[in-house]
Protein backbone atom coordinates (compact mmCIF):
# COMPACT_ATOMS: atom_id res chain seq x y z
CA UNK A 1 0.00 0.00 0.00
CA UNK A 2 2.86 2.40 0.84
CA UNK A 3 4.37 1.98 -2.64
CA UNK A 4 0.96 2.66 -4.20
CA UNK A 5 0.54 5.88 -2.20
CA UNK A 6 4.10 6.99 -2.96
CA UNK A 7 3.38 6.48 -6.68
CA UNK A 8 0.78 9.24 -6.38
CA UNK A 9 3.10 11.48 -4.35
CA UNK A 10 1.49 10.65 -1.02
CA UNK A 11 4.01 9.78 1.66
CA UNK A 12 3.23 7.55 4.58
CA UNK A 13 6.55 8.38 6.22
CA UNK A 14 5.94 10.59 9.26
CA UNK A 15 9.68 11.17 9.59
CA UNK A 16 10.15 12.61 6.12
CA UNK A 17 11.42 16.19 6.42
CA UNK A 18 9.75 18.91 4.39
CA UNK A 19 12.71 20.85 3.01
CA UNK A 20 10.74 24.11 2.87
CA UNK A 21 9.74 24.14 6.54
CA UNK A 22 12.27 21.82 8.18
CA UNK A 23 9.38 19.94 9.79
CA UNK A 24 8.62 16.26 9.60
CA UNK A 25 5.09 15.15 8.82
CA UNK A 26 4.81 14.00 12.43
CA UNK A 27 5.83 17.45 13.67
CA UNK A 28 3.26 19.08 11.40
CA UNK A 29 0.60 16.82 12.92
CA UNK A 30 1.72 17.75 16.45
CA UNK A 31 1.47 21.44 15.61
CA UNK A 32 -1.97 21.03 14.02
CA UNK A 33 -3.27 18.97 16.95
CA UNK A 34 -1.99 21.31 19.66
CA UNK A 35 -3.07 24.41 17.74
CA UNK A 36 -6.62 23.12 17.93
CA UNK A 37 -6.51 23.88 21.67
CA UNK A 38 -5.52 27.49 21.04
CA UNK A 39 -7.96 27.90 18.17
CA UNK A 40 -10.95 27.09 20.40
CA UNK A 41 -10.79 30.64 21.77
CA UNK A 42 -9.04 32.80 19.21
CA UNK A 43 -9.73 36.13 20.90
CA UNK A 44 -8.75 34.83 24.35
CA UNK A 45 -5.62 33.22 22.95
CA UNK A 46 -4.66 36.40 21.14
CA UNK A 47 -5.29 38.46 24.26
CA UNK A 48 -3.02 36.08 26.18
CA UNK A 49 -0.23 36.54 23.63
CA UNK A 50 -0.51 40.33 23.35
CA UNK A 51 -0.98 40.86 27.09
CA UNK A 52 2.13 38.81 27.79
CA UNK A 53 4.01 40.65 25.04
CA UNK A 54 3.09 44.12 26.29
CA UNK A 55 3.69 43.16 29.91
CA UNK A 56 7.18 41.92 29.07
CA UNK A 57 7.90 44.76 26.61
CA UNK A 58 5.78 47.75 27.71
CA UNK A 59 7.65 50.10 25.38
CA UNK A 60 6.02 48.38 22.39
CA UNK A 61 2.56 49.52 23.39
CA UNK A 62 3.31 52.92 21.85
CA UNK A 63 3.27 51.29 18.38
CA UNK A 64 -0.45 50.62 18.75
CA UNK A 65 -2.21 53.96 18.32
CA UNK A 66 -5.75 52.72 19.18
CA UNK A 67 -4.69 51.52 22.62
CA UNK A 68 -1.29 53.02 23.32
CA UNK A 69 -2.43 55.01 26.37
CA UNK A 70 -4.65 52.37 27.99
CA UNK A 71 -3.22 50.60 31.05
CA UNK A 72 -2.16 47.04 30.19
CA UNK A 73 -4.50 45.66 32.84
CA UNK A 74 -7.47 47.25 31.05
CA UNK A 75 -6.53 46.08 27.55
CA UNK A 76 -8.20 42.65 27.64
CA UNK A 77 -11.64 44.31 27.86
CA UNK A 78 -10.90 46.78 25.04
CA UNK A 79 -12.59 45.75 21.76
CA UNK A 80 -9.93 47.36 19.53
CA UNK A 81 -7.29 45.41 21.44
CA UNK A 82 -9.33 42.22 21.13
CA UNK A 83 -9.67 42.80 17.39
CA UNK A 84 -5.92 43.18 17.02
CA UNK A 85 -5.37 40.07 19.11
CA UNK A 86 -7.79 38.08 16.93
CA UNK A 87 -5.76 39.25 13.93
CA UNK A 88 -2.59 37.78 15.42
CA UNK A 89 -4.26 34.43 15.86
CA UNK A 90 -5.66 34.67 12.33
CA UNK A 91 -2.11 35.17 11.03
CA UNK A 92 -0.96 32.15 13.01
CA UNK A 93 -3.96 30.20 11.69
CA UNK A 94 -2.71 30.94 8.19
CA UNK A 95 0.76 29.68 9.09
CA UNK A 96 -0.57 26.46 10.61
CA UNK A 97 -3.13 25.88 7.86
CA UNK A 98 -0.52 26.37 5.15
CA UNK A 99 2.21 24.13 6.55
CA UNK A 100 1.33 21.82 3.65
CA UNK A 101 1.76 24.74 1.21
CA UNK A 102 4.96 26.61 2.15
CA UNK A 103 4.62 28.94 -0.84
CA UNK A 104 1.26 30.18 0.41
CA UNK A 105 2.64 30.53 3.92
CA UNK A 106 5.59 32.55 2.62
CA UNK A 107 3.38 34.86 0.55
CA UNK A 108 1.08 35.51 3.53
CA UNK A 109 3.98 36.21 5.87
CA UNK A 110 5.74 38.52 3.44
CA UNK A 111 2.54 40.57 3.10
CA UNK A 112 2.24 40.73 6.89
CA UNK A 113 5.89 41.75 7.24
CA UNK A 114 5.57 44.46 4.60
CA UNK A 115 2.60 45.99 6.46
CA UNK A 116 4.53 45.96 9.73
CA UNK A 117 7.71 47.31 8.16
CA UNK A 118 5.74 50.37 6.96
CA UNK A 119 4.84 50.99 10.62
CA UNK A 120 8.50 50.79 11.66
CA UNK A 121 8.56 47.33 13.24
CA UNK A 122 11.96 45.69 13.22
CA UNK A 123 13.35 42.19 13.53
CA UNK A 124 13.93 42.51 17.28
CA UNK A 125 10.24 43.08 18.00
CA UNK A 126 9.31 40.00 15.99
CA UNK A 127 11.98 37.94 17.75
CA UNK A 128 10.56 39.03 21.09
CA UNK A 129 7.03 38.18 19.93
CA UNK A 130 8.18 34.72 18.84
CA UNK A 131 9.59 34.06 22.33
CA UNK A 132 6.35 35.23 23.96
CA UNK A 133 4.28 33.00 21.67
CA UNK A 134 6.35 29.98 22.73
CA UNK A 135 5.85 30.85 26.40
CA UNK A 136 2.09 31.30 25.97
CA UNK A 137 1.90 27.97 24.11
CA UNK A 138 3.81 26.31 26.95
CA UNK A 139 1.37 27.71 29.51
CA UNK A 140 -1.78 27.06 27.48
CA UNK A 141 -0.90 23.48 26.56
CA UNK A 142 0.38 22.45 29.99
CA UNK A 143 1.25 18.74 30.01
CA UNK A 144 0.62 18.54 26.26
CA UNK A 145 3.66 20.78 25.74
CA UNK A 146 6.11 17.89 25.66
CA UNK A 147 9.71 18.27 24.44
CA UNK A 148 8.56 16.80 21.12
CA UNK A 149 5.76 19.37 20.82
CA UNK A 150 8.15 22.16 21.86
CA UNK A 151 10.57 21.18 19.11
CA UNK A 152 7.79 21.06 16.51
CA UNK A 153 6.55 24.49 17.52
CA UNK A 154 10.06 25.92 17.64
CA UNK A 155 10.69 24.76 14.07
CA UNK A 156 7.30 26.04 12.93
CA UNK A 157 7.83 29.48 14.38
CA UNK A 158 11.39 29.60 13.09
CA UNK A 159 10.19 28.76 9.56
CA UNK A 160 7.48 31.43 9.78
CA UNK A 161 9.51 34.18 11.38
CA UNK A 162 12.49 33.62 9.06
CA UNK A 163 10.19 34.75 6.23
CA UNK A 164 9.25 37.87 8.19
CA UNK A 165 12.93 38.59 8.89
CA UNK A 166 13.60 38.66 5.15
CA UNK A 167 11.45 41.80 4.94
CA UNK A 168 11.89 43.70 8.20
CA UNK A 169 15.22 45.25 9.07
CA UNK A 170 17.44 44.80 12.06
Amino acid sequence: MGAFLRFFGISTDDNRVDQATGLTEKQKKLVHNTWAVIRKDEVGSGVAVMSAFLTKYPEYQQYFEPFKDIPVTELPANKRFQAHCAGIIAALNTVIDSLHDPGLMEASLISLAERHKKRGQKKEEFQNLKEVIMEVLRQALGKQFTPEVAEAWSKTLEAAFSKIYQVVTV
